[in-house]
């Protein structure tokens, strides 16, 4: 199931690959799942974003897989620029907002290749195969299916870009 909620502020509207370049040049996310007891649980996570999936690496067990077990359905924010504006009594923020569906990674194959990933993003020019190799049985791969992503920055910012 897809969203239906529009965004308020259209004008603040950022465009599809600004967005894409905010979720692939972005080094934290926040992510919320439906936790325990129903209450939002939000923790923020190194990831990858890779052909309209976010991956991420995390322990076997945890707060997190309990609730994307019950419930796939989950959220990221990704802030890319948060500028407090005292004078202005504002802050030049840009960010991208993603919903999705969560699912835990089993085929050793593709976790291997989700590890990859991050370490070419978190890594780079390091080679991480042992690495990998050796943490492989205990760690879990969770991908996320994006199925909205819509990203906002504020009314100065789109003022500049005019």
């Amino acid at each position: 199931m897809i969203m239906e909620r529009k965004m308020r502020r259209i004008r603040q509207l950022l465009p599809e690959k600004e967005c894409i370049r905010i979720l692939e040049n972005g080094k934290v996310a926040v992510w919320a799942v439906a936790g325990d007891d129903d209450y939002p649980y939000a923790v923020p996570i190194n990831y990858v974003y890779s052909d309209g999936h976010v991956y991420i690496h995390c322990a076997k067990q945890g707060h997190k897989l309990d609730a994307i077990r019950r419930n796939p359905k989950c959220s990221l924010c990704i802030i890319d620029k948060d500028d407090v504006v005292p004078n202005e009594f504002t802050s030049y923020f840009r960010s991208v907002i993603a919903f999705g569906l969560a699912e835990i990674i089993e085929d050793d194959d593709k976790v291997i290749e989700a590890l990859r990933l991050l370490c070419g993003k978190y890594c780079p020019g390091i080679d991480p195969e042992d690495e990998i190799r050796k943490f492989l049985r205990n760690v879990c791969i969770v991908r996320i299916k994006l199925t909205e992503v819509t990203g906002k920055e504020a009314i100065e910012l789109v003022r500049l870009r005019k």
